[in-house]
């Protein structure tokens, strides 16, 4: 559901506002908007909403002038986990080899890619990096801040590919790891 992807969306971009120096501030700033106030309601097939809080608690969220707003604990929570991976991405992106990022940066920049293609492709340089790098940490965590540092790397050298890298990675994250990040 909508509110489930929420979290890697603020985890994803927490990471990548963590990044000193980055050349993809402007491009995340307007990246904004879609991550901290959700899509309005009308996305939610919920027409009949008439803005009251619910209380039958199957809502993830709250609406509140026809937004979805996320409880800020969980909001405020993700963003400090996402400051805290970025920084194990700072000593992990020194690991990867430049060529495993030009190339992965190749397969965002063709436009012939599509989404589960290009998916695919960041699946199997994690994989290969999982195998060539050598982190101290569990698997799962791994694979989370291996995406995310290919992510900002990629995103680093080319800020126009920051939305398609950004949705990429959330896909990624939530297809594979979605469970993992909601135990965190």
């Amino acid at each position: 559901s909508h509110g489930d992807v929420q979290v890697e969306r603020i985890l994803v971009y927490s990471f990548l506002q963590n990044c000193h120096n980055c050349a993809f501030r402007e491009e995340l700033d307007s990246l904004k908007s879609q991550v901290i106030v959700p899509r309005p309601k009308s996305f939610l097939h919920d027409e009949f909403d008439d803005g009251e809080l619910q209380t039958d608690g199957n809502r993830s969220g709250r609406f509140q002038n026809g937004d979805l707003e996320l409880g800020s604990s969980v909001e405020d929570i993700f963003q400090v986990i996402g400051a805290q991976l970025a920084q194990i991405g700072d000593q992990v992106a020194h690991e990867i080899h430049p060529a495993v990022v030009n190339d992965l940066l190749q397969q965002f920049v063709n436009e012939n890619m599509s989404r589960e293609e290009i998916m695919r492709r960041l699946s199997d340089t994690v994989e290969e990096l999982m195998r060539t790098v050598p982190l101290e940490m569990e698997r799962e965590k791994a694979m989370l801040v291996l995406a995310m540092v290919l992510a900002r790397t990629v995103t680093n050298k080319m800020p126009s590919l920051l939305q398609r890298v950004f949705n990429t990675t959330v896909n990624y994250i939530s297809q594979n790891l979605h469970n993992y990040v909601m135990n965190m």
